[in-house]
């Protein structure tokens, strides 16, 4: 026998067996209920919306009677994802106390220059050794072939000489 809190359909829970006496109100009124959080919704839609953002675009606009587009996502130059709080933290790592406000495009296109000629010496060892995967020793053995080693990755790189 299935527990009194399950309805007669399987794997549904009943409104009016859980106890709460704000649940049983809800499941005598019509079109209502628990949301799928556990929390009463106003309109009783619930989970019945389509799509994971909860509410569709619909069939049409209504003035062409197209379909509608989704926005899609401005294309920027990932660069930016440097904020300039990152910029801020590398620079007190370094011991720097004030930064200029007009330094952080500087320092971002600096970083992005030696990021490109390190990938490109990854890019270059990987695919010499016809692999897909970079790991650890490939950046280590790089930046040790552009004179700037990386201190406590001894072991790493002595694999990577061979």
């Amino acid at each position: 026998m299935a527990p009194p809190y399950y309805s007669d359909s399987p794997g549904m829970r009943s409104l009016a067996n859980l106890g709460d006496p704000r649940a049983q109100a809800l499941a005598r009124r019509p079109g209502q209920g628990l949301g799928g959080k556990g929390l009463p919704t106003s309109s009783g839609a619930g989970k019945e919306r389509s799509g994971p953002g909860g509410r569709g675009l619909g069939k049409t606009s209504s003035k062409t009677h197209k379909p509608l587009k989704r926005n899609r996502k401005i294309i920027k130059d990932t660069i930016i994802g440097i904020t300039k709080g990152d910029i801020k933290r590398l620079a007190r790592r370094g011991g720097v106390k004030r930064i200029s406000g007009t330094i952080y495009n500087g320092i971002r296109e600096a970083m992005k220059d030696h990021l490109a000629t390190i990938l490109k010496d990854v890019t270059a060892i990987v695919d010499y050794q016809n692999r897909k995967t970079v790991t650890v020793g490939d950046v280590v053995f790089a930046l040790k072939r552009l004179d700037r080693p990386i201190y406590g990755f001894g072991d790493v790189a002595s694999r990577c000489d061979r």
